[in-house]
């Protein structure tokens, strides 16, 4: 059987202490899983060196790209990079930190074909380390997902999704915050996709600083969750799929990287 060619894209923004290491741990894994494979650094307008570290690896290898915002366009911004710009079968979405141990790709490739899934989602076996705070907000977010839209997801915003092409060609994502993982997850599953989740061992940020659970993050969700929710109950124009925006520079070229 045919491995699949993959792509790997990672939202960063001022991941300085983060994207050296985690772009040389996903080569590694990559590469174990097949011949035809690509990494892709959504640099979200950093202000630190993370454009600059970014880019000397893409010299050092041809698989590797750097796409830069000139302006911050959140994590909903850089997804939407993100999936636009790559260009691989199945599609994997991860934050710069590695939440997770990316050897469980594997397993959840194994799933994508087992279960002729579109779309494996996973979830947290285990959060306490976040704290209450943080737990709370997550619990409270993911009954409303699950009543509004019908979707029983464990964990609908954690940053490990295996998409294939098909899903992205059939749908388009408008959010420009942190609820764009939801959008993805609803949107697909309404659109007839098969979405499945899987369990993994949930690993904290050990350096730099989370904003997700900022009042200024937590207010954008809750908008774009009531258009959604209004969307979905109207539904408007039919989907586009997503695209590369006009402000997005590139280095290298798609052109060049292929």
């Amino acid at each position: 059987m045919a491995r699949p060619s993959l792509s790997l894209f990672l939202p960063a923004w001022n991941e300085e202490e983060y994207v050296e290491r985690t772009v040389g741990r996903a080569k590694v894994v990559l590469e174990r899983l097949t011949d035809d494979w690509e990494i892709i650094v959504v640099n979200d307008a950093s202000t630190d060196r993370t454009r600059e570290i970014a880019e000397a690896m893409t010299r050092r290898d041809a698989r590797i790209r750097c796409v830069s915002h000139e302006v911050n366009q959140k994590l909903g911004g850089a997804m939407k990079t993100g999936f636009a710009s790559s260009t691989k079968d199945v599609v994997i979405y991860s934050d710069m930190d590695l939440p997770f141990d990316l050897n469980e790709l594997e397993r959840a490739l194994h799933l994508l074909e087992y279960l002729e899934a579109d779309m494996i989602c996973a979830f947290r076996f285990d959060r306490t380390s976040e704290g209450p705070k943080r737990i709370l907000y997550s619990f409270v977010y993911n009954l409303l997902i699950r009543q509004l839209f019908d979707v029983q997801m464990k964990d609908i915003n954690f940053s490990f999704k295996v998409v294939h092409r098909r899903v992205l060609e059939a749908i388009e994502l408008k959010a420009q915050g942190s609820f764009v993982d939801a959008e993805l997850v609803v949107k697909a599953i309404r659109r007839g996709f098969r979405v499945f989740q899987m369990g993994v061992d949930y690993f904290p940020r050990t350096r730099g600083i989370s904003t997700l659970a900022s009042p200024s993050v937590i207010a954008k969700i809750v908008r774009e969750l009531v258009e959604l929710y209004g969307d979905t109950k109207n539904p408007r124009n039919p989907a586009r799929p997503v695209r590369l925006p006009p402000d997005v520079a590139a280095f290298p070229s798609r052109k060049t990287a292929s």
